[in-house]
């Protein structure tokens, strides 16, 4: 077994951080650096989404200083390498995704390459390289903001996915950073199973997956880590909680549109059990997507299913991630804005599955849950995994060349300084 080292991989809406840099931003870097010393990883990737908040145009100003924060810390000290993309030009509108990478190598971590682009070639990372802007201009990152016609119906908003490539002790990965679109009315998504934004996800997960697979570049083990937004199969899951109710439509005067749907209880002097307008959920037994993580509502969570032969994903053991309460004196409730999901997710190739550690008793060396449980990080938690390394015999290969792209790379070595062709 040849270990590529502890691996953590992070991913954060941080909507609700930018919104609110007084109040959150010191308990979610110290849950971040918490984590960090408990796990003690050599190669750390954050991924985040949403930089710069809802108010961007007013917030993006403190993402360089969030950004040195966590670069300059006591924890981040022993990493000599940092690899930072940060898309903040908000003014190209045709562009703008409002996605983050950073990427730390620790300093005993050798044989660390990073692919660049433009030239098809590997090249060991040194130093430390940040790009905050528009990133068209940077060779080491793929980026792209969905377009205009996935979503013809619907306000065309920040989303999109950031793809890096390295190679880490002969192990070749992908790095993908993903934001797909969300659920824009909650009686939109009741009206059918699956709903138009879960379609509309599915529509926009095939297309990252098809362009980080396609034939240009040799396929290797990637990692889908951001803010997929999905949602539970709302039209199921109302009908399952409202059983036993009496359900009321109510409708706008001037139209046949929906305007609310309320549940009220049989008994117990008709209280109201479930509340649905268009940006509010309201249900009367909150706990049961705490209780047990949510576990009795993890079978209405199904869009992942729909990729079961590209994608893998460790088991969900932890409540749903979305929508936190972003009162920092709540920091267990969720919002009654939309129904708790697990929005924020760790997805894998079969590939990457197969490089994932196991322990001498054949258990996966894998953690994957919240941080900062009980602690205010905004209306998204946060999540993260560990350990990846690579069995023997089990190496990516790396020496069939590419259909379209021309030419062909070989497997590096210990102690390679050249660039190492990938294409």
């Amino acid at each position: 077994m040849e270990t590529i080292s502890d691996v953590l991989l992070v991913t954060a809406n941080l909507g609700s951080l930018f919104d609110q840099m007084d109040k959150i931003q010191n308990g979610w870097l110290q849950e971040l650096y918490k984590t960090i010393r408990s796990y003690k990883p050599k190669f750390i990737a954050l991924h985040f989404q949403e930089v710069g908040g809802k108010d961007y145009t007013d917030n993006m100003c403190h993402a360089k200083d969030f950004f040195e924060n966590i670069e300059s810390s006591e924890e981040m000290k022993d990493f000599d390498r940092v690899c930072t993309y940060v898309d903040n030009q908000f003014q190209a509108e045709d562009s703008f995704t409002a996605l983050g990478s950073i990427y730390f190598i620790h300093k005993t971590l050798k044989n660390i390459y990073q692919y660049d682009f433009n030239v098809k070639d590997f090249k060991a990372v040194s130093g430390q390289k940040k790009h905050m802007g528009s990133l068209d201009g940077v060779s080491t990152v793929e980026k792209e903001k969905f377009p205009k016609n996935f979503w013809p119906d619907f306000k065309w908003s920040r989303k999109g996915f950031m793809r890096t490539r390295w190679i880490i002790h002969n192990q070749g990965l992908d790095l993908v950073n993903v934001h797909l679109f969300h659920d824009a009315s909650n009686l939109i998504a009741c009206n059918s199973s699956p709903s138009i934004y879960s379609a509309n996800r599915k529509n926009a997960l095939r297309y990252v997956i098809s362009r980080i697979s396609d034939s240009c570049y040799t396929p290797m083990p990637f990692f889908l880590f951001g803010d997929f937004n999905f949602r539970l199969d709302t039209q199921s899951l109302v009908q399952h909680l409202s059983t036993s109710a009496d359900v009321q439509t109510v409708k706008k005067d001037s139209s046949n549109e929906v305007q609310k749907i309320i549940c009220e209880e049989k008994d117990n002097d008709h209280q109201v059990l479930l509340h649905i307008e268009e940006k509010l959920f309201t249900y009367l037994h909150q706990a049961v997507f705490r209780e047990d993580s949510g576990k009795a509502l993890l079978k209405y969570d199904k869009e992942a299913a729909a990729f079961h032969d590209v994608i893998r994903e460790e088991d969900i053991t932890f409540p749903p991630s979305y929508p936190y309460s972003e009162d920092d004196t709540k920091p267990t409730q969720y919002m009654n804005t939309r129904c708790p999901a697990w929005c924020d997710r760790i997805l894998m190739s079969h590939t990457a599955q197969e490089i994932i550690q196991k322990r001498e008793d054949g258990e996966k060396n894998v953690v994957y849950n919240t941080m900062g449980p009980n602690i205010c990080m905004g209306d998204h938690k946060v999540y993260n995994r560990t350990t990846v390394s690579v069995p023997e015999g089990k190496r990516h290969a790396t020496t069939h060349p590419s259909t379209n792209c021309g030419s062909q790379h070989r497997e590096p070595t210990t102690g390679v300084s050249q660039p190492i062709p990938l294409a």
